[in-house]
């Protein structure tokens, strides 16, 4: 099962566990069914920052992808730390399904490109 730790400090309501079961689908789509997943929606001033510090790239941004683990396997027990997807509502507006899917498959190990655009339009 896929453990979704959802935080929503946005200042916005959001779908959580709409968020989470698109993710948890999404993920089992992609072969995961095990490991543990930070989904956080964030204001635009905490999402500029986030994207000014880690891509260099100074404006607020739909989503982030955070990866931890990759996808080599783990020692049997180990749970897999996926890493944390960062969403921020006031940048997609209601439109946070399509950003949560392509971020969730960054985390993956997809880049942009050709393959990545199909995966998204057969998981929305």
């Amino acid at each position: 099962m896929i453990d979704v730790e959802v935080d929503n400090r946005s200042g916005v309501e959001v779908d959580e566990a709409g968020a989470v079961e698109l993710a948890r689908r999404v993920l089992a789509a992609e072969g995961v069914e095990d490991g543990e997943l930070g989904l956080a929606f964030v204001g635009p001033e905490e999402s500029q920052a986030l994207k000014r510090e880690h891509l260099g790239i100074d404006e607020a941004t739909d989503a982030l992808a955070f990866p931890i683990d990759g996808l080599d396997p783990l020692p049997d027990g180990m749970p897999r730390q996926l890493g944390d997807v960062v969403i921020c509502p006031q940048v997609v507006e209601d439109a946070w399904q399509a950003p949560l899917v392509h971020a969730l498959l960054h985390l993956l190990g997809y880049d942009h490109g050709a393959e990545m655009e199909a995966r998204e339009a057969a998981l929305r």
